[in-house]
């Protein structure tokens, strides 16, 4: 047992002995092209969670701690709530040849921390919680160094106090997100210099850069309006637009108030923005070389562009690795353009190519400024980054002045070219001219004489329909003049049988009977007279059918008008068909009187549109439909200063897609030879133009059809 206790202590003492004799050793020699020293991924470290203040003491019982680089922090060593508070230690010691240069300590890290030298605060960085206060994170963006004393020749130990949090949505320190590797950096006076002039002249160089997109995106915005069918010009907007806000999400990232959330909302939009630019560049190449985009290419742009904005948005992959391949493939893309296009380039498309090859000579010249050369020379670095960020935008303006140039070139030698044409074509125009006036002369001629031949033509065909409308009602005259007719033969007989009977009284001398024979024969002379009239007025209105209309107006009763050519047509069509059979209903309002009408022409339209009706119900019922009657209703009705007569019927009705058509000239739904199509035309005319009236429709297909003429009073 006391030989196991003994190692033991031996092992104890000889790894808390090498804990604190560890001593990082510095010399000028270690610093990098920026004068910087990475300590953060250097041996000699030690580390210890959890926090007590006397650990930044020189002196103190290292037992518990283990050796552990700021680089080899991660989120395994975090608490159950995500967060990771411990110490680091490094014990220093820097060469002599150091001398009096002024050094300081670099923190680019998320975490709050607590710099300790020797066991003195030198400075805090955000808020660890420490005496009570709300935990702060640490913005370390454009942050300079924190000036040290580290004597030469002489160890000094280095402690920090750090309070780090897991970000929950990628399960890392938020240090993690900078890279632990730049956690703590030694710095030398020449970076402090170069870095304060950079962080100084930072506001205005962006100004400048934001300012120059944007104006350039109003532009290129106001020509893309103004020329909405130059395709060039809307993704030209697009790219400068996307540009712009590139640069001013650049600046807002940049700001030290960002919390981390914000820090990183900026960061992706502008990772999203310059994944979209670097797919939109060959775009804009292959629109303005005129060149054709293969369908692989389209393909690798549409599949970089949407792993660039998963990466940008949700984190999948490496952002810088995704920036580096999306360069890598517009930087190929437009080469291969321009390769394959040189031979074919003219005029403005010139103007691309110095604006892409100075935008790849001002990248490479700011990478090998901060990477290679030692000076930092600061206006050479922010005049590369000018060049870089304004080359190909102010190259694209270039080409847009000098297209619109272009363009108005050709429109001005378009322009000249048909003036030419114009003055060539002059001479012959005249000699056309006259020829053209020789011919219209004639065809004018000829379009006299047509027109008059259509006006017979239609005259005819109106007196066609009208002499085809006077034959519908041939048949129903005649039956309603036998009516009349026979009234007056059988009473002329009768009276002749009276006579002769008289004759006998008067030679008897009974003078009594003889009075009483000649009042029955001067009655049934009257009766005889009615008739006679009646046949006569009948004849009279089938006289006004036949001829043209007077064009005058006067008054009529059209009660009387409507009932007796709807028992004319009724008759007319019974005549030519004995079969036919239908219910004839009328509803005459007694108030209406008498109207101002041009009577032959409405009584045509009122027969028009009755015997219609009579063909439509004959027509349904021809298709034996079980149970149907056939019923035509016609009926008159006042309406304040106006008459409305209206016939109905419950036929097959008009199918909607020919009831704008039914008032055209020749268009009838009746077979061949059973219809001219000007029946319903006419009647319209002679409703609307003739009366100042309307002719309306109303139906319903399959169920009913219903014509209104509506007439001013």
């Amino acid at each position: 047992m006391k030989t196991f206790l003994v190692i033991f202590l031996f092992f104890f003492c000889i790894n808390s002995s090498y804990a604190q004799d560890t001593t990082l050793m510095l010399s000028p020699g270690m610093f990098n092209g920026s004068e910087e020293i990475f300590i953060s991924t250097m041996d000699g470290w030690l580390f210890r969670e959890g926090h007590e203040p006397g650990w930044a003491n020189k002196e103190i019982n290292l037992s518990g701690w283990r050796k552990l680089k700021p680089a080899e922090l991660s989120a395994k060593l975090a608490d159950k709530n995500g967060k990771l508070e411990g110490w680091l230690r490094l014990k220093v010691n820097m060469d002599t040849t150091f001398g009096n240069m002024p050094l300081g300590l670099r923190f680019y890290c998320w975490a709050a921390s607590e710099l300790y030298i020797d066991g003195n605060l030198i400075q805090s960085f955000g808020n660890t919680g420490a005496d009570g206060k709300p935990f702060k994170e640490f913005n370390p963006n454009n942050k300079l160094p924190v000036r040290v004393t580290l004597v030469p020749g002489k160890e000094h130990i280095i402690a920090i106090h750090f309070v780090d949090e897991v970000v929950l949505y990628s399960g890392k320190l938020k240090s993690e997100d900078l890279g632990l590797s730049l956690f703590v950096r030694l710095t030398g006076p020449r970076f402090y210099s170069f870095f304060s002039k950079y962080i100084s002249n930072w506001p205005r160089y962006s100004s400048i850069w934001m300012s120059v997109c944007m104006l350039l995106s109003v532009l290129f915005w106001l020509l893309t309006f103004q020329n909405p069918r130059e395709k060039n010009l809307r993704l030209i907007a697009q790219y400068t637009t996307i540009f712009a806000f590139s640069v001013c999400i650049l600046t807002l990232r940049e700001d030290t108030s960002n919390s981390f959330g914000y820090y990183k909302i900026y960061n992706s939009l502008y990772f999203l923005c310059n994944y979209l630019l670097l797919g939109i560049i060959p775009m804009i190449i292959s629109q303005v070389f005129k060149h054709s985009v293969p369908q692989k290419l389209r393909i690798l742009l549409v599949v970089y562009t949407v792993l660039g904005i998963l990466n940008a948005i949700v984190g999948i992959g490496s952002q810088s690795v995704g920036i580096a391949l999306g360069v890598a493939i517009s930087l190929f893309l437009c080469i291969y353009y321009l390769i394959s296009s040189w031979k074919k380039l003219r005029g403005a498309q010139w103007v691309i190519v110095p604006g892409l090859l100075l935008t790849l000579f001002f990248l490479l010249g700011f990478v090998a400024l901060t990477v290679y050369n030692r000076s930092q020379n600061i206006p050479g670095i922010y005049l590369f980054l000018t060049g870089f960020y304004l080359s190909f935008p102010l190259s694209l303006m270039a080409y847009v002045s000098l297209r619109f140039t272009e363009i108005l070139s050709e429109v001005r030698e378009n322009a000249n070219q048909v003036m030419q044409l114009n003055e060539e074509k002059k001479d012959q125009a005249v000699h056309q001219q006259k020829i053209l006036e020789v011919e219209v002369a004639r065809q004018t001629a000829e379009l006299r004489t047509t027109l008059e031949n259509l006006k017979s033509t239609q005259s005819q065909l109106i007196q066609s329909e009208k002499m085809a409308s006077l034959g519908e009602l041939t048949a129903g005259i005649a039956h309603e003049i036998q009516n009349p007719l026979n009234f007056v033969n059988n009473f002329s007989e009768v009276n002749k049988e009276l006579l002769l009977e008289m004759k006998d009284e008067i030679d008897k001398g009974n003078l009594e009977e003889v009075k009483a024979i000649a009042n029955d024969v001067i009655g049934n002379e009257e009766k005889i007279n009615r008739h006679g009239k009646r046949a006569d007025a009948i004849v009279k209105g089938m006289l006004q059918h036949s001829r043209s209309g007077s064009g005058v107006k006067e008054p009529t009763d059209i009660n009387a008008l409507a009932d007796e050519y709807l028992r004319l047509a009724y008759h007319g069509l019974r005549a030519k068909d004995k079969s036919f059979n239908a219910t004839m209903v009328t509803d005459f309002d007694p108030s209406i009187g008498k109207a101002n009408v041009m009577l032959q022409d409405i009584g045509r339209v009122i027969l028009n549109l009755i015997t219609n009706a009579f063909y439509a119900v004959n027509d349904k019922k021809k298709k034996g439909i079980e149970g149907y009657e056939p019923t035509v209703t016609v009926s008159t009705k006042k309406q304040g200063n106006k008459v409305m007569i209206s016939v109905k019927d419950n036929g097959m009705g008009i199918p909607e897609k020919v009831r704008e058509k039914i008032f055209q000239p020749f268009f009838t739904t009746k077979p061949t030879g059973e219809g001219t199509g000007l029946g319903l035309s006419m009647s319209y005319d002679i409703v609307t133009k003739g009366h100042g009236g309307e002719l309306l429709v109303n139906s319903e297909e399959g169920s009913y059809a219903e014509f209104n003429i509506v007439l001013p009073t």
